[in-house]
């Protein structure tokens, strides 16, 4: 590997990829990234490697939503591989802004496989897609990567054109496209509207916590629940797709860990050592488009013999005392 694109570089996943790496490889990293509402380079500084690794890293400031121009194309250079994760990400902001979504995830894709059509060594372009693009999975269920997509919300339609237009690629252009499906990812340095860096807060702030659940006439019936992984785990699993994945396929990135939205709460409680505040909010009124539960099967690349690299409970733990530690990061 000589030299990697990583868009959303400055992202909350795209940070700790571009740690993986720079740990794992010897290879040069372009990072793109626009610097949104969700993007900061605080997350690349703030790691412990920097100061080590920055001189293979190249920062490019670009916004997707407009061609990939002479410029931005001559900082990034002649790249090897592609890990498209530049993305508007946010349900609820979706809601409000479904065009927008568009053009970011859509649009921004189309412009991102075009440019890598005249990339005259390119060994492979990881489109990343969410396990959202799926719908909802009702119990006992888990998505296989063959499995059509039914998006209940502008977000994950989005997501799923973007994925649309990463296949029609690869069979009409020939472009080594692969895509990857993620499920719920956490880990330092995350937004912190998200549910575990809120959650840290409102257990050491001892305020209510709202927890999505179904209410029937005030009763609860179910509460939403997401497969977990750490994004070093992600991190991991695409370096190994990079080493053993094929152009053209599909793969489950999932961690084997299953938690209610209330129990992943109570967990963070346990390791902060105060009491959890539980606000139970009806889901369905509250928050339109958005599904109870998600779920993906790995066996696929189970098979293929990735497994994640740290356990779940070691991992939440870590990220929780990360963010008491930093409380910028929360």
């Amino acid at each position: 590997m000589r030299r990697i694109l990583i868009t959303g570089g400055a992202g909350f996943i795209g940070h700790h990829l571009i740690e993986y790496l720079l740990e794992k490889t010897n290879a040069d990293i372009a990072c793109l990234d626009r610097l949104d509402v969700s993007g900061t380079l605080n997350r690349l500084t703030d790691l412990p490697q920097w100061e080590q690794h920055k001189k293979r890293v190249n920062f490019v400031w670009h916004d997707l939503k407009a061609p990939i121009n002479e410029f931005a194309a001559r900082a990034i250079g002649n790249v090897d591989y592609i890990l498209h994760l530049a993305a508007s990400t946010h349900v609820d902001r979706s809601l409000e802004d479904p065009v927008g979504f568009v053009m970011d995830n859509v649009v921004g894709t189309a412009h991102c496989l075009q440019f890598a059509r005249s990339l005259p060594s390119l060994k492979l372009f990881i489109n990343f897609a969410t396990d959202e693009v799926f719908g909802p999975a009702p119990k006992g269920c888990a998505h296989k990567e063959t499995d059509p997509h039914k998006p209940s919300n502008p977000y994950a339609a989005s997501k799923s054109g973007g994925v649309a237009l990463g296949q029609a690629f690869f069979t009409t252009y020939g472009l080594p496209v692969m895509t990857t499906y993620t499920m719920n990812n956490f880990g330092e340095r995350q937004h912190p509207e998200k549910l575990i860096p809120k959650t840290i807060r409102s257990v050491l702030e001892q305020t209510p916590m709202p927890i999505f659940a179904t209410l029937k006439k005030g009763k609860m019936i179910a509460i939403g629940s997401r497969y977990w992984l750490h994004c070093r785990n992600t991190a991991s699993a695409i370096l190994f797709l990079m080493r053993k994945g094929v152009a053209g396929e599909s793969y489950n990135i999932i961690g084997f860990d299953e938690q209610s939205n209330l129990a992943m709460a109570q967990k963070i409680a346990a390791i902060i050592g105060k009491s959890l505040i539980p606000k139970l909010v009806d889901f369905h009124s509250t928050r339109p488009g958005h599904d109870i539960r998600y779920a993906l099967d790995g066996i696929k690349l189970k098979k293929m013999g990735w497994k994640p690299e740290i356990d779940f409970d070691t991992s939440l733990e870590r990220t929780v005392r990360f963010t008491i530690d930093h409380p910028q990061w929360r």
